[in-house]
């Protein structure tokens, strides 16, 4: 089952992963330590700060539709959401990077 995930709505929630929604702190949704992915061999090295930036990287550049993808897809909604701490989404995307051979450091 693919969630559905689109770039919109992770669009629209980005004011919300900053701040307060329906009175529950959401948090930021910045990772303790970044990870460092490469999308392709042409491509210089990126710095992964935060969910969003996991977020965007696997709608846009992960394009094999494998469960580690949907886990880190879901895992960064869910904070952006306010449901989970930012910890549990840069987990589940290091696991994806790893899969798809585009891990730098972590």
């Amino acid at each position: 089952m693919q969630p559905n995930l689109s770039a919109e709505e992770i669009s629209a929630a980005r004011p919300v992963a900053a701040g307060c929604r329906g009175g529950v702190m959401t948090g930021l949704s910045r990772f303790e330590r970044p990870v460092v992915v490469q999308v392709s061999r042409h491509s210089s090295e990126r710095v992964v700060f935060d969910v969003n930036d996991a977020s965007n990287i696997l709608l846009r550049h992960l394009h094999r539709q494998t469960e580690k993808r949907k886990i880190a897809m879901d895992a960064c909604l869910r904070v952006l959401r306010g449901e989970a701490h930012p910890p549990v989404a840069r987990r589940a995307f290091v696991a994806a990077a790893l899969e798809a051979k585009i891990l730098r450091s972590d």
